[in-house]
């Protein structure tokens, strides 16, 4: 593997005419990252933490449809990339379901579920120091 490559469990990259790779967006999704590269000659790389995905959505625009490509977006909790869409891939319910399967993982990992992905409300605190009268 040289120096610039990824190990990655699935790569692919953006779907352009006709389905065709025309493009120099490429997406790799490793074990516990999902990275999008983008560029020729110069490159710029975006990564998120696979366990930081709070949602995700399939949109099959009909142009993509009739060339078997799709767009995956990914809700995620980052200040940088909250919202990271994967353009035009074939495949997108597969692809999807790999996303899932280490999203998943990472998620078990870093014990993140439920509310600890969305967003930390003062009243579900089960702990004394909580009580409605320090709120106003």
């Amino acid at each position: 593997m040289g120096k610039n490559e990824i190990d990655h469990v699935w790569t692919d990259k953006k779907r352009t005419l006709f389905g065709l790779p025309l493009s120099f967006t490429r997406y790799f999704l490793t074990e516990n990252k999902f990275i999008t590269r983008v560029g020729l000659l110069s490159l710029e790389e975006d990564e998120l933490d696979l366990y930081t995905v709070t949602d995700k959505k399939l949109v099959l625009p009909f142009k993509q449809r009739i060339f078997g490509c799709g767009t995956i977006i990914l809700y995620v909790r980052d200040t940088d990339t909250p919202i990271k869409e994967i353009k035009a891939v074939k495949n997108p319910r597969k692809v999807l379901a790999e996303l899932d399967k280490y999203i998943n993982i990472q998620r078990d990992r870093y014990r993140t579920r439920g509310r600890d992905m969305i967003g930390y409300d003062v009243h579900d605190c089960d702990c004394d120091d909580c009580n409605d009268d320090d709120i106003n």
